[in-house]
């Protein structure tokens, strides 16, 4: 299986990026669906959402 590759890798966030995931993160969205709407890995979003007390629904 192919490694995904994701645009914006080590990439600093952005306030644009920050904002999205707030919205998509308020309608309930899962960590997989926001990384892919942002071009960033499900860790790197997880991470960056708990460093800025961001809660992401959690999807199975």
């Amino acid at each position: 299986m192919a490694a995904e590759r994701f645009e914006r890798h080590k990439q600093p966030w952005n306030g644009e990026e920050a904002g999205k995931l707030r919205t998509l993160a308020g309608k309930g969205k899962g960590l997989k669906e926001i990384a892919k709407a942002l071009g960033r890995s499900e860790e790197s979003t997880k991470d960056f959402a708990k460093a800025n007390a961001i809660a992401i629904a959690k999807k199975r």
